[in-house]
């Protein structure tokens, strides 16, 4: 075997230890930097610094190194492949049948070698990728569920859009695409040295107007990457902006199919199929015009990136051509100047041609730190101080205002105790519901001190009630836990509420509020507090959907099963009047009254 191949292969290989070293030294330094002083590695350190901090655990950084590794790995086989290109196709040309057939073996080793690697490589790099999606998922939706943020973020200025979409799509997407552009980046700066020192070795000077260039070939694909770069970017620069739109308006649509599913019947009832139609076409043709949009933007850019790579392949050939054709080098030297040309020539072109899933990143990084932020400010936002206190209801000094910061409920004062019941009543739009949700601690346009009961030991029931997914067991039990050995006490609720067909459903998971009338979600609300037992049960013409008698039958049910819990009702039907003790006038223009009523009936 020729003795210079085998120095020239330990010459390129010392080349990458060096390039290597080098690289991984600048990718630091740059990140670190990059995180310090730009805005988009700001953003990446917000959302994936806590996860690569030290102090919570050191497995992520072992596995991002493990990463590392293989990639420089993967280079260093592509430069052992070079150089097998370079003594194959020369031992064709000399037709030296023993080097042939002995490199034909060292071929079977690499590629044997290359496909474990590509293999390993993509369990650790899937691993690391779930690993990371599983805790960042969990870490937005407690962000989100954090203060109320999924609710209360619809009275910030800017509420934020689609926060299902941020969670599910955007995370994947941020993950994969932080650990494909970091890995990428690192493979194509390597390459880049490495194959830098094989074409170096391989070129030859070239005259071009009078001038000699020596190492032409290196000068020369250097020149063109950057030139062709730089037009790329100023091509694809509006990718950016039109992938942020494209997911906002993706997530839009699918918004308004979701809801046309959920009020079905209503859209049914009245007969608003055209209307509804209409808006999903309206949202659907603003999508496909930001489509179209992003069509001729990447006709654009992907037509001037293929254009550069077409030409790239033969730029080699044409510049080695004389020295071949007068026998100054052999055809493997053409081979691999082809090879090493094209690797740094695919190496310097990564961020030109990285460029549109660059862009799509950025809008994910824009949308999950918008969240972030949106939770943030969010949690941020005013609310009543509320303070524990069990089996009572005490209220100092509580301001209710409207967004405009009309007063709707001004420095109320109330006292209850275990057993007494208040009915809260009111002209429309006077601030009924909004005083429960000031109460709940939901309504950022409030103030004052409210001592009640916390957690499950406090249930509200609004006049929709909420069914949540799982089982009838799970539904009955919320916010509990709902487990088969609290059966027999489910079934006695159910069937003291008039839905003794259902005691025999209980494990069945079914969509309950599409199978259920109104009038019996309201009465398996009923069914939820009789199993939960609060100490205090806010109701929001939580009746509204059943007859007086009905609603006579299951008050009464509450104050006998229950009667040191508290009742706070907002109603309008006088038949409630005889179940509460105590009756709060609210007149939405800040004035209030409380009366002392009769006693609580209880029936027998």
């Amino acid at each position: 075997m020729d003795m210079n191949w085998h120095q020239a292969l330990q010459e390129s290989l010392r080349w990458l230890a060096i390039a290597s070293s080098i690289t991984l030294v600048c990718f630091t330094i740059t990140a670190l930097l990059a995180v310090r002083y730009t805005r988009w590695g700001a953003q990446f350190w917000q959302l994936a610094g806590p996860y690569f901090s030290w102090r919570r655990s050191w497995r992520p950084l072992l596995a991002f190194a493990l990463l590392l590794v293989l990639t420089l790995f993967s280079v260093r086989l592509n430069v052992l492949f070079s150089f097998w290109y370079n003594g194959f196709y020369s031992a064709l040309q000399a037709l030296d049948q023993t080097a042939f057939w002995y490199l034909l073996g060292v071929f079977a080793v690499l590629a044997t070698i290359h496909v474990l690697r590509s293999l390993f490589t993509f369990y650790v790099t899937q691993a690391f990728n779930i690993r990371w999606r599983v805790w960042l998922t969990e870490r937005l939706t407690a962000d989100w569920m954090h203060g109320d943020a999924y609710y209360r973020g619809q009275f910030l200025a800017e509420p934020v859009d689609n926060p299902d979409q941020r969670i599910e799509l955007d995370v994947n997407a941020f993950v994969t695409g932080s650990v494909s552009l970091a890995l990428g980046a690192v493979s194509a700066l390597v390459s880049l040295v490495a194959f830098t020192g094989i074409l170096w070795g391989l070129s030859a000077p070239l005259t071009v107007a009078g001038i000699e260039v020596p190492r032409a070939m290196v000068f020369a694909v250097y020149v063109y990457v950057l030139i062709a770069t730089w037009i790329a970017f100023r091509l694809g620069q509006p990718l950016i902006r039109l992938n942020f739109l494209n997911e906002k308006f993706t997530a839009n649509f699918r918004y308004a199919l979701m809801r046309l599913r959920e009020n079905a019947e209503n859209i049914a009832f009245y007969q608003g199929a055209q209307v509804e139609r209409g808006t999903l076409l309206g949202r659907f043709f603003t999508l496909i015009g930001n489509a179209w949009a992003l069509v001729f933007r990447n006709l654009k850019f992907s037509g001037f990136n293929l254009g550069v790579s077409q030409v790239a392949v033969v730029f080699p050939f044409i510049l080695q051509a004389p020295r071949f054709f007068s026998g100054a080098i052999k055809l493997g030297d053409v081979m691999q100047t082809a090879q090493a040309f094209g690797q740094v020539q695919d190496s310097l072109s990564f961020f030109r041609e990285s460029y549109d899933t660059f862009a799509q990143y950025r809008a994910t990084l824009d949308r999950l730190t918008g969240f972030l932020d949106a939770n943030q400010q969010a949690g941020a936002l005013p609310r009543v101080t509320t303070v524990e206190q069990a089996h009572a209801l005490d209220i100092q000094g509580l301001q209710v205002l409207r967004p405009d910061g009309h007063a709707l409920i001004a420095d109320l004062h109330l006292n209850l105790r275990a057993g007494q019941a208040l009915l809260i009543k009111g002209p429309s739009g006077s601030g009924k519901t909004t005083l429960l949700r000031a109460l709940a601690g939901l309504w950022p346009y409030a103030e004052g001190e409210v001592r009640r009961p916390l957690g499950q030991q406090a249930l509200f029931l609004a006049q929709r009630p909420y069914l949540p997914l799982g089982d009838l067991r799970t539904a009955i039990a919320y916010p509990a836990d709902g487990l088969p050995a609290d059966d027999g006490r489910m079934r006695q609720a159910l069937e003291q509420v008039n839905l003794a067909h259902l005691v025999e459903r209980l494990g069945e998971a079914r969509d309950w509020s599409r199978i259920l009338s109104i009038g019996e979600q309201q009465r398996l609300a009923f069914a939820r507090v009789l199993f939960n037992r609060p100490q205090v049960v806010f109701l929001d013409e939580s009746t509204s959907a059943m007859d007086e008698g009905l609603e006579h039958a299951l008050y009464g049910l509450l104050r006998r099963e229950m009667p040191g819990s508290l009742l706070v009702s907002v109603g309008h039907r006088g038949t409630l009047a005889g179940f509460h003790s105590h009756r709060l006038e609210v007149d939405g223009q800040g004035g209030w009254s409380l009366l002392e009523q009769q006693a609580v009936q209880a029936p027998a």
